[in-house]
């Protein structure tokens, strides 16, 4: 399903543990690393897109999460030239998301990839709050960057993290993670 404009809905989700801390996964036989996310299917709602994504990807359910908030509207990013397939039809140019923003309440030890034959994801761990900002694909990092922004608030009433000086203009800083899974 691509709209009008050659845009592919989609929701996007951003596990926080107790301390802040970020579910990071490493995309299956890659080195590049991302939230879930996933499209949104025909008569879908984001909600619905939310959970159905949850267990296939890492193999949470509602039960296993508290959602604390969501972004407001869509938040677009354009693919890079080389990555457009132009003999689809009709063409997708990038994706239009919807934000998530969930707090993990069952153990860490339900996070699990194996729950679709196939799966997106052979890693994770937990990283600080800003930290996906310095690893995400470049064309997607706009994105990460407004619902971290915008969802900042719900997880930390009191005020987000400083961002490392490094996230600002130019190349930010590789953070090492904490493993989680």
């Amino acid at each position: 399903m691509i709209d009008s404009k050659g845009f592919r809905p989609n929701v996007g989700i951003i596990l926080a543990n107790d301390v802040g801390e970020l579910l990071w996964a490493r995309r299956i036989g890659q080195n590049a690393w991302q939230f879930p996310q996933g499209g949104i299917q025909r008569d879908e709602s984001p909600e619905a897109a939310l959970y159905r994504e949850l267990n296939e990807e890492i193999g949470l359910g509602p039960a296993d999460v508290a959602v604390l908030g969501a972004t407001r509207g869509w938040l677009h990013y354009r693919l890079p030239p080389h990555l457009i397939r132009r003999r689809q039809k009709p063409t997708c140019i990038g994706q239009k998301q919807v934000w998530f923003l969930l707090r993990l309440v069952s153990e860490e030890s339900r996070v699990r990839f194996d729950t679709t034959d196939e799966p997106e994801f052979d890693d994770w761990n937990w990283v600080p709050y800003w930290h996906p900002l310095s690893e995400v694909v470049s064309f997607k990092r706009d994105v990460y960057e407004q619902a971290l922004e915008q969802l900042a608030p719900m997880l930390f009433p009191d005020g987000p993290p400083l961002r490392p000086e490094s996230l600002g203009p130019g190349r930010p800083p590789v953070i090492q993670p904490r493993q989680g899974g």
